[in-house]
């Protein structure tokens, strides 16, 4: 589980709930039927009518994915690759077809799988660009509901407010009950405006962070494909893909160098 989101949730959790109780007010207050139905039901109505029905069924499973999902192993696609480099330039580009049949990761594999059949060197960069492209496409649609919903709750939470005080308007000849009335009317925006910037903007940021993360690690896939096949001397395409992974989590000069013979034993 992403430790940070976890972390993030629950002070932001807590900083609201805890602030409301020093000021004296009930945090529970906000637990007001009228006013969740209006901000979260209408709020769904609303995103479903702005995206695909895919996009809502969809929501549960990037929800799992933004609390669980594991960064690329950068260090691991290095290793990989500078494995592959060392077996071309010792057998030759097409010794790597017996390599690419066990090869996990499908956008690598294709890679692969163009370099040994001879493509052009440009073209396989399309071509994988283009899976990026569709990539990028794919995300931004699954994380449109909570982008959405981001905009939409806040004025479904003011809709509310207004439902409210025009309760209160009709009921001016019972001044006992307008302190009250009022103070339940104003929940449905505290409602909206928290769950658009405590869970669906975040949440929509979250995926976004987790795209571009598979996307750097992709850009270093290409490079390395394309260096395996101009034929690069193994420690020039280390040295190329080692600029991809941050400062701070490079392996020391001897866990490098040691690296290097373990992604040979992994390409053999």
């Amino acid at each position: 589980m992403k430790v940070s989101s976890v972390i993030g949730l629950a002070v932001a959790m807590g900083g609201l709930f805890l602030g409301a109780t020093m000021e004296g007010s009930n945090p529970m207050a906000v637990l007001n039927l009228p006013a969740m139905l209006i901000v979260l039901g209408g709020t769904l109505g609303a995103v479903i009518m702005g995206t695909s029905f895919d996009a809502i069924t969809n929501i549960p499973k990037m929800y799992m994915k933004a609390f669980n999902a594991a960064p690329p192993d950068l260090n691991g696609k290095v290793v990989e690759l500078v494995g592959y480099a060392e077996s071309a330039r010792r057998d030759g580009l097409l010794a790597l077809d017996e390599v690419t049949s066990t090869i996990e990761d499908p956008y690598t594999k294709k890679g692969l799988q163009l370099v040994v059949d001879g493509t052009d060197p440009d073209l396989v960069a399309d071509i994988l660009e283009s899976e990026n492209d569709a990539m990028r496409k794919r995300h931004g649609a699954a994380r449109q509901p909570f982008e959405k919903a981001g905009g939409y709750a806040p004025t479904m939470g003011i809709i509310g407010t207004v439902f409210g005080l025009i309760h209160v308007l009709g009921n001016l000849d019972k001044p006992e009950t307008l302190g009250p009335s009022i103070s339940a009317a104003f929940i449905a925006t505290l409602l909206g405006v928290a769950s658009a910037n405590v869970v669906f903007l975040p949440m929509a940021a979250r995926l976004k962070q987790l795209s571009d993360e598979e996307l750097h690690a992709r850009a270093l896939i290409v490079e390395g494909i394309l260096s395996i096949q101009a034929g690069d001397n193994p420690r020039v395409v280390q040295e190329k893909l080692i600029t991809f992974v941050p400062p701070k989590q490079r392996p020391a000069e001897g866990e490098a160098a040691g690296g290097s013979s373990s992604a040979e034993k992994a390409a053999a």
